[in-house]
């Protein structure tokens, strides 16, 4: 089940990571120590070869992990051994088409998953996919951005019956130095249109980030600077070390 964002006056803190990457073992592992350190939810991202809306760091994740864990199913099947806090899956449409609309959502709602963003479907064209999902009690989350027209809001927020995901920044996923001086009003012209539950992403990985991020929505997305990390440490033991750090840090601040 997808809980409220905000705990309290906390905004939510959702750690993204890609399963698969360098390992499902280790994914495991890095997964239960997100939600040990403060994860209200975790973004679990199916690696896909051709990961437009991500950036570097996650694009070559992806394609690491496509080598280890091909199928979607294997990332299905490792849910419910994680999904101690919601897991929101995060994959492209042409895993799901692959296996089958019907098919899939059979499987993400057995295995515990409470909610489906699919980067690259709009809600203008996902009718039929937000009929199969919904018969199946599954949450959707779509995209908003600096550049979506305030027509389509409603839409978006309607067809997103988890939360809207607003994407921060202009671009990819990825590390920046700061954040958009104008993030602030572009999500204060949101919730005008909305009253959605409403997280941040995209580009935040920093306490300092956080902490702003934490002000203006009801959650936190935190995906690259995690990957960069495991990346980094190819050593199990110093990966969860640093990545326990981190999140720590970035809870601190929420």
């Amino acid at each position: 089940m997808l809980k409220a964002l905000r705990n309290g006056k906390r905004a939510a803190f959702i750690p993204f990571i890609v399963a698969g990457d360098p390992s499902l073992e280790v994914t495991q592992k890095i997964a239960l120590a997100l939600i040990d350190e403060g994860a209200d939810l975790l973004e679990l991202g199916v690696p896909f070869s051709d990961a437009l809306a991500d950036g570097p760091v996650i694009q070559t994740a992806s394609e690491k992990a496509s080598k280890t864990t091909p199928s979607i199913t294997q990332v299905i099947d490792l849910v419910p051994k994680i999904n101690r806090v919601p897991i929101i899956l995060f994959t492209y449409y042409n895993p799901i088409l692959k296996l089958g609309v019907e098919e899939f959502a059979r499987r993400v709602s057995a295995a515990g998953v409470a909610a489906v963003l699919v980067v690259d479907l709009p809600p203008e064209e996902a009718g039929f996919y937000l009929d199969v999902v919904h018969r199946y009690d599954l949450k959707t989350i779509f995209l908003a951005s600096p550049t979506t027209a305030p027509s389509r809001v409603p839409l978006i927020a309607e067809a997103s019956t988890g939360f809207v995901y607003y994407v921060s920044r202009t671009g990819v996923t990825g590390v920046q130095d700061e954040l958009s001086a104008t993030l602030q009003a572009e999500v204060t012209r949101l919730r005008k249109l909305t009253d959605k539950s409403i997280a941040v992403g995209f580009g935040i990985s920093t306490p300092e980030q956080a902490r702003s991020v934490a002000g203006i929505g009801d959650a936190v997305v935190v995906g690259s600077a995690f990957v960069r990390l495991m990346t980094a440490h190819p050593d199990l033991e110093q990966m969860e070390k640093e990545v326990r750090s981190l999140a720590r840090e970035l809870v601190a601040e929420l």
